[in-house]
């Protein structure tokens, strides 16, 4: 395994609950600033094998990015579950509010 595919699953495992992070945020963090859709495609691909909190990562601008609807709702119930407040009708939370500052 890349060392950059070890450290965006290290990251990701190390979210906390009620807090999330961005696709761009990650790869920053895991030395590939232009990374984010890498990021993407190893949550897309290892989520269930590394029990990922895949539910945790939103696009830059605070939004579930996910197009599928059901899986988009289990996202939102997912982070609502752990506290997080969307703004009303949307899939758009404050991100200022719930991410990780690193």
């Amino acid at each position: 395994m890349e060392r950059f595919t070890k450290d965006v699953i290290k990251i990701i495992n190390d979210i906390p609950s009620g807090k999330v992070m961005t696709y761009g945020q990650i790869a920053r963090l895991a030395g590939s600033p232009r990374g984010a859709r890498q990021v993407s495609r190893i949550l897309h691909s290892m989520s269930r094998k590394y029990h990922l909190p895949w539910h945790r990562v939103l696009n830059a601008q605070g939004e579930i990015s996910i197009k599928d609807e059901e899986m988009a709702h289990v996202q939102k119930m997912s982070l609502e579950g752990e506290g997080i407040v969307f703004q009303e009708g949307t899939y758009k939370l404050e991100l200022a509010q719930y991410q990780v500052k690193k």
